[in-house]
């Protein structure tokens, strides 16, 4: 059976033959120069018709699909595509514009959890760092679905990654964060915490330190809502990730002045002493190795142990809260191999390099005439 696709083998047999230097050059055939070019242009998608072809499958109806044959498999591998494809901030955009940016948003809402996960990774490709993106979704009510999905969705994925949407969606977008706040975010960044899954709860974290550096007076609202005490719960985790992230929300907490503390966490103090102590003894027993990749968690303790006692934490005079050799300049092994031009042509290079992109299959066969 022959293969589907253009003739490599041929492809590369014929730029040999005609770039090796062993033969003079000579001017293509018409017949030569189609071949090429239908191999060339086999190889090329159109990023915005490809998108439009897209946009067309997610407004075609669930049920429609499947009589199709169209599995949740099938629309996973095209959701992956279109997350390729708005990586660039530009086509993020050109999404809205091409009518695809509400079908997607309705993928939040689709009867696969696998769907649902993907939707909402894509949405977070979007938004991310885009602030013309953040503002189409927030006009199309997407906030609502993600954050229904976080708080409520029986799939433990499909709330991670609603989460992570939503964190790229308010992330320095201030309407965000208050649309956030009036739909009752904290309450379920609160449960999301009570989870048992520890990549959830990072997450959470995350957000959570997240907002309370960007607003301050936020930190009456997580106080009241017990915070602290899950926090320092946390605090104690075997995964290291989450314990620093604990730990940076405390930190937070703890530097708030709005709530006449003047430092510190009121009556979770004794608490959150014993369990410095417990982390600091943890610390003082690690390898020279566990040492070296706790250095964030070194450093939180000890911050948080100065900002609520008012003094240095035993860290320091245990000589374990700087390593030797952590806060010297890593060595510049570049510049013993390469020369400055060198190092401009390579630059030059690489930004000049183009990547081949392979075509991809229509689910639904070909688009609809623009």
């Amino acid at each position: 059976m022959a293969k589907d696709g253009p003739n490599w083998d041929g492809l590369l047999k014929w730029s040999i033959a005609n770039s090796d230097g062993t033969r003079p050059t000579r001017n293509l055939s018409e017949e030569d120069r189609r071949w090429f070019m239908e191999a060339m242009q086999s190889q090329t998608v159109d990023v915005i018709q490809r998108m439009k072809e897209i946009t067309l499958v997610m407004k075609t109806p669930e049920q429609e699909l499947e009589a199709q044959g169209v599995t949740a498999a099938d629309i996973e591998d095209m959701l992956d595509e279109l997350q390729e494809h708005v990586e660039s901030i530009d086509m993020a955009n050109d999404l809205h514009s091409i009518g695809g940016l509400i079908p997607l948003l309705g993928y939040l809402k689709n009867s696969h959890a696998n769907v649902r996960a993907k939707a909402a990774e894509v949405v977070s490709t979007i938004v991310q760092n885009n602030p013309r993106s953040q503002q189409l979704v927030m006009e199309a009510n997407g906030l609502e679905p993600l954050l229904s999905n976080f708080s409520s969705d029986p799939d433990v994925t499909v709330r991670t990654k609603a989460l992570y949407a939503i964190s790229s969606l308010i992330r320095h977008n201030k309407p965000g964060i208050a649309a956030f706040r009036l739909a009752n975010g904290y309450a379920a960044l609160r449960d999301a915490l009570g989870t048992e899954n520890v990549r959830f709860q990072r997450k959470a974290l995350n957000l959570i330190q997240y907002l309370l550096h960007e607003n301050q007076s936020d930190c009456n609202v997580v106080s009241d809502l017990g915070f602290p005490r899950i926090m320092l719960h946390l605090a104690s985790s075997k995964d290291a990730e989450v314990r620093e992230a604990a730990l940076r929300g405390l930190l937070e907490l703890a530097r708030d002045k709005t709530g006449g503390n003047n430092g510190g966490l009121g009556e979770d103090d004794e608490k959150l002493k014993q369990i410095l102590e417990e982390r600091i003894k943890g610390i003082s027993l690690m390898s020279t190795e566990d040492l070296g990749a706790a250095r964030e968690e070194r450093q939180l303790v000890d911050s948080l142990w100065s900002t609520c006692y008012k003094e240095p934490s035993s860290l320091r005079e245990k000589g374990l809260l700087a390593l030797p050799g952590e806060d010297e300049p890593p060595p510049d092994v570049a510049s013993q191999h390469f020369e400055p031009p060198l190092r401009g042509w390579a630059r030059t290079s690489d930004s000049d390099s183009t990547v081949k992109k392979q075509d991809a299959p229509l689910l639904l066969g070909p688009s609809p005439p623009n």
